[in-house]
């Protein structure tokens, strides 16, 4: 009996919105994909005979939830993305949706720890000055941080930052093994003693605007914060204030809000904030460990065993 999985990949004639830069060779790219597929059982099919379907094209839901609609027969969708708040109206029709979370974690956690070095240092300020400019750095020894989400990128920055020593707080909704977990409710209690603050959970409406005027101004004047998960998750105007009022010292942007931010926005006029225009993870990277989630989740779907990165569809992560 011929026990291979059928495993749809969309857009089925050109593959699209895997990473960020335009350079990506496409072709090529849902060539690995298909090989994924076929590295784990599945066989490509088209969507009318699929049982699977990993779904590659950029923007909204509705095309996926048309094409889902149009094929009942499709029982698990594989999303490229580890942040698929954007996808939420999908999530109520019967597939298993999974997503990319926890995958691209090591290079997200590499870049966040870059960012809190280099906002600790004034290196944007330093690297703009056209002067001798003589500031003392500031050692991560020692600080205490505060990261909001356990996931995947959280628990990858915990073991970076263990040779500093640091006192590190992980703040998330659910329970978690990790140690030094506590409620994300919190919240206001951990950040008066924070040195920095390090946001890297899931974009809900709950977490939205999550750290405002009020999570800023109990921050101390000393403290940094990083944003490598959804620019929303801050309030943007409050983070202007705070950084040209010298409520904090410095902030390290891999995402903003609104994205991409644009030339004229005050934020670029803050010689402490350092904006790194949403590219912690390189393409390359991406295509390479969504390759490899794709070919474990087919096995797995295939021999009815539990998939990697599914999305609660009450949360919408």
């Amino acid at each position: 009996m011929n026990m291979t999985v059928k495993i749809a990949i969309a857009p089925e004639n050109a593959l699209a919105g895997v990473g960020r830069s335009t350079d990506v060779d496409l072709a090529a790219l849902r060539e690995k994909v298909a090989g994924a597929v076929a590295e784990g059982g599945g066989k490509v099919v088209p969507a009318a005979e699929a049982e699977g379907l990993v779904w590659l094209l950029p923007g909204g839901p509705e095309p996926l939830i048309e094409l889902l609609n149009d094929h009942p027969a499709v029982r698990w969708v594989q999303l490229p993305w580890a942040g698929v708040e954007h996808f939420a109206p999908a999530f109520a029709l019967p597939p298993v949706f999974t997503c990319a979370k926890g995958s691209f974690a090591p290079q997200v956690s590499e870049h966040a720890l870059m960012l809190i070095l280099a906002c600790l240092r004034d290196v944007t300020r330093k690297a703009r000055t056209r002067s001798w400019l003589s500031i003392n750095p500031r050692s991560l020894h020692g600080r205490t941080v505060t990261i909001l989400g356990g996931g995947g990128i959280a628990g990858d920055l915990v073991d970076l930052l263990r040779p500093f020593g640091c006192r590190i707080n992980i703040l998330r909704r659910r329970p978690d093994p990790i140690p030094g977990t506590t409620p994300i409710t919190d919240l206001h209690a951990a950040l008066p003693s924070t040195d920095v603050l390090v946001v890297a959970l899931s974009l809900t409406p709950e977490t939205r605007h999550i750290v405002g005027a009020p999570e800023l101004a109990l921050l101390p004047d000393h403290a940094v914060v990083v944003n490598v998960a959804r620019g929303p998750h801050i309030d943007t105007d409050a983070l202007v204030t705070a950084l040209r009022t010298g409520g904090i010292s410095a902030a390290g942007l891999d995402v903003t809000d609104p994205e991409p931010l644009p030339a004229d926005h005050p934020l670029w006029t803050c010689d402490t904030a350092l904006i790194t225009s949403h590219n912690a993870d390189s393409s390359v990277y991406v295509a390479e460990m969504l390759c490899e989630r794709v070919t474990r989740n087919v096995a797995a779907f295939a021999a009815g065993a539990p998939l990697e990165g599914v999305v609660d569809p009450a949360t919408g992560y």
